[in-house]
């Protein structure tokens, strides 16, 4: 356009035919009227020799030139631009022409001369590249959005599925619960390292606990009716009796009530014994954080038991005990396993009234033991004496006022705190009881002290 308008500026008259076509080359005449482009070494001086006649070569480009009246000269292509009256010197305008855009620019031609307007240059670009370039990034943009969609929805899909099939497997699991508290169904493992899985495992250690629960309910509920059947029995019988002769024989009188009074008791030992057995199966949830001094509790209570047994010698053995040693233990509890397993010493003790209480220390362990040497357990009891109500002798434990459940108490919370509890006995000898518990380091002891501190957990009344 600037070559085209610069040629054309020479001329000092009106545009017009006759004084534009003899300016223009060989070339350049050639061209406009659509003949082939031929290389010419001698045209370096030519206005037209380079830049215009490459450019009005381009079949894109349609060039008219006017005169000043708005009236065609010449053109280039079979297709004329349309002159339309501007102010600018130049201006440049896009129009759509059978669905594609065409850039139109007009220029005025002003002589250089005498600088009198002479004419007007219209160039008009087809753009066919930049069409064909548009349309083909269309294209490639519906493609390209149409498989980002599909892989979006595809993905998403995979995501949610991942997301939902374990959420509907955990509903499944609450739903069959639900209709069924004794139902065993858990969620399965959900193979992957994340927040459902952290969930899935929280869920199933929540039934495994509402299980156990219910378990013990049971095993209560059956217990009590089936312990306190004989104490009720009696009390009844007595009452009975009471009521057909008790009324004139003061002795029958007196011996029912003594007699029922005495059920009466058993039945709230049992029955406190029962509640005692039921919360040592909590213990996790009610005493999760506390620390006892070994030392001191068992220097206190084989202090207190020897004071309300002045009959018996109980002696105690702490040397290999530091005074600072510490177990994971609620202190009530260890002080009622001590008395627990020395109230059976001394129940089932016989000539000799001696107990002997020692405890020790090894690298990770505390042990504490009670030793008596009374009558000793066989072995094919020593595999039952831990179970609920079982009783060694059940005619001497009922004169000695035990219900079998002592033991069982000891087991249960030893258990719970992750310690052991053993017996050795020979029969016409003695038993000796073991307890083991875990040692706790001081970095451990201080950061479950402080967790104790900061908890309002409910405390338990088995002291």
């Amino acid at each position: 356009m600037t070559t085209l308008d610069r040629t054309l500026s020479s001329i000092p008259d009106e545009l017009q035919i006759s004084n534009v076509i003899p300016s223009l080359s060989p070339a350049t005449r050639r061209i406009l009227k659509g003949g082939p482009v031929i290389s010419n070494k001698d045209t370096t001086n030519n206005a037209f020799s380079d830049n215009l006649i490459a450019s009005i070569s381009n079949p894109d480009i349609n060039a008219a030139v006017y005169n000043k009246h708005g009236e065609i000269v010449f053109t280039n292509g079979n297709v004329t631009p349309k002159f339309k009256p501007f102010k600018e010197v130049e201006k440049n305008e896009i129009i759509k022409r059978n669905g594609h855009q065409i850039l139109l620019t007009y220029q005025k031609v002003y002589s250089s001369v005498n600088n009198k307007l002479t004419g007007y240059i219209v160039v008009s670009n087809n753009m066919t590249y930049y069409n064909s370039l548009m349309k083909n990034l269309l294209r490639s943009m519906i493609v390209i959005s149409i498989i980002a969609i599909v892989v979006f929805v595809v993905t998403s899909y995979i995501l949610v599925f991942n997301v939902v099939k374990p959420i509907k497997r955990m509903s499944k699991v609450a739903q069959e619960v639900n209709a069924d508290p004794n139902s065993g169904a858990r969620i399965k493992e959900l193979n992957r390292d994340d927040e459902l899985e952290d969930l899935a495992t929280s869920i199933n250690q929540m039934l495994d606990r509402m299980q156990s629960y219910i378990e013990q309910q049971k095993q209560f509920v059956g217990d009590v009716s089936h312990e306190l059947r004989t104490p009720v029995a009696v009390i009844e019988g007595h009452l009975n009796m009471l009521e057909r002769w008790g009324k004139d024989d003061p002795q029958i009188l007196d011996e029912s009530i003594k007699a029922s009074l005495q059920e009466a008791d058993r039945m709230k030992h049992l029955i406190q014994e029962m509640l005692d057995l039921t919360r040592a199966e909590q213990i996790d949830v009610q005493y999760p954080h506390e620390v006892t001094n070994v030392y001191d509790t068992v220097k206190r209570v084989v202090a207190d038991l020897a004071m309300v047994h002045p009959d018996f010698e109980i002696r105690l053995d702490e040397d290999d005990l530091p005074q600072g040693t510490e177990i994971q233990i609620y202190h009530g509890h260890l002080e009622q396993l001590l008395v627990i397993l020395i109230d059976n010493a001394i129940k089932y003790s016989t000539d000799l009234k001696q107990i002997n209480v020692s405890a020790g220390l090894t690298k990770k362990e505390v042990n504490i033991i009670v030793q008596d040497f009374g009558e000793g357990i066989s072995k094919e009891d020593q595999k039952k004496i831990f179970n609920r109500f079982y009783r060694v002798d059940k005619a001497r434990t009922r004169e000695k006022g035990g219900n079998g459940l002592g033991l069982s108490i000891a087991h249960k919370l030893v258990d719970s705190y992750h310690g052991e509890i053993s017996v050795e006995s020979v029969e016409g000898q003695g038993s000796q009881f073991k307890l083991t518990f875990p040692l706790l380091s001081k970095k451990k002891a201080a950061k479950l002290k402080k967790l104790n501190e900061n908890s309002e957990l409910p405390k338990s009344n088995l002291e």
